[in-house]
């Protein structure tokens, strides 16, 4: 009677599981289940005594065959022992050591395997040649002599004369004045070691008089800009004269005109002029060539001393003395009635 008594009590458990599984499975509105590996695993280790006969029956989430699969796999992953297997040949170099033999071959087109081999090894990273090779090979790089016919790049050719290099270049701003909307030209040198920039002069209507009275001003003995540097980068513009040139040379700095139509080789200027317009002149109405002149001499000493340049390590061109005290109040100082502005903590 005992035994009766539970097997009827059992068979109404399960006979109730049964309704409110398929209750749940029709909630979902035939969406599939998504289980995770341990949900799998333990309805696997469950379906295994009941046999394929009772779980038709009965499965109502996975069929039969889905639940008998999953044991099969459960059984496999015991006895698998890929985990634990130890991979043959020699390690694999470092991703550090692998990045640096790409970065010394991008940066030096004649250094050969033993040449960045020995250059690892002045850092503490000990390989041979071969894995050099095999780097390289396997990132599509070419070997030295194939690297070296390449030549040199303008970009690599600039960073090794930095410091005897600047370059100019004009751009034109419309201003209001008394006779109407007028175009100016501003000139400017920059240093391309520090990224400084020198507004050379601007003029309404410049000339030849007026460009060699610049080229005088650039390479004063005192305080002009190109004192020290020995060439000057400019592109085709008429107005960079016969006479402009002259001055520069008897001052001992040459002239490199660059090829029409290729502003990419004097992208530093360029980018000047893009700035510039982008974070001041484009967004202010100028009257008069006094605020033009106001504008030009209010962002350049921002471009110097409170603008961070991506090119420079997000660093500033001429940096103030910092204060880390990190209880002084921030202040703001504003430029241009806002429009430029920059954060600094408050001095003792």
């Amino acid at each position: 009677m005992v035994a009766g008594w539970l097997q009827r009590h059992q068979q109404q458990v399960i006979t109730y599981l049964l309704a409110e599984n398929r209750v749940l499975k029709a909630q979902l509105g035939g969406r599939r289940l998504r289980l995770t590996d341990t949900e799998r695993r333990r309805l696997a280790a469950l379906a295994h005594p009941l046999g394929r006969k009772r779980l038709k029956e009965m499965a109502t989430i996975a069929t039969p065959d889905t639940l008998l699969q999953w044991y099969k796999r459960l059984i496999a992953q015991k006895f698998d022992g890929s985990t634990q297997r130890r991979q043959l040949g020699r390690p694999r170099v470092p991703e550090e050591v692998e990045q640096l033999v790409m970065r010394m071959a991008e940066e030096n087109p004649t250094w050969g395997y033993r040449r960045i081999q020995g250059a690892l090894g002045n850092l503490g990273h000990h390989i041979d040649k071969l894995t050099v090779r095999n780097i390289l090979r396997r990132h599509h790089m070419e070997p030295a002599p194939q690297r070296r016919k390449g030549g040199m790049g303008w970009v690599q050719f600039l960073k090794m004369h930095w410091e005897v290099l600047a370059a100019t270049d004009f751009f034109t701003v419309h201003v209001w004045t008394a006779r109407g909307l007028t175009r100016f030209a501003v000139l400017f040198v920059i240093d391309l070691s520090t990224r400084r920039v020198d507004v050379a002069g601007i003029a309404a209507a410049p000339d030849a008089a007026w460009m060699s009275q610049i080229s005088r001003n650039l390479t004063d003995v005192h305080d002009g800009c190109l004192r020290r540097k020995r060439y000057l980068i400019h592109d085709r513009d008429p107005l960079f004269t016969v006479n402009f040139q002259e001055t520069l040379a008897a001052a001992g700095v040459d002239v490199v005109r660059l090829p029409p139509r290729s502003p990419n080789l004097n992208a530093y200027a360029e980018r000047f002029v893009r700035t510039i317009k982008e974070s001041c002149l484009d967004r202010t109405i100028l009257i008069g060539e006094a605020s033009l002149r106001r504008a030009v001499a209010e962002f350049t000493d921002h471009y110097h001393r409170e603008r961070n340049h991506q090119g420079l390590g997000n660093q500033l061109i001429e940096p103030l003395p910092a204060h880390s005290d990190a209880d002084r109040r921030i202040l703001t100082r504003e430029r241009l009635g806002g429009l430029l502005k920059y954060y600094y903590r408050q001095a003792a």
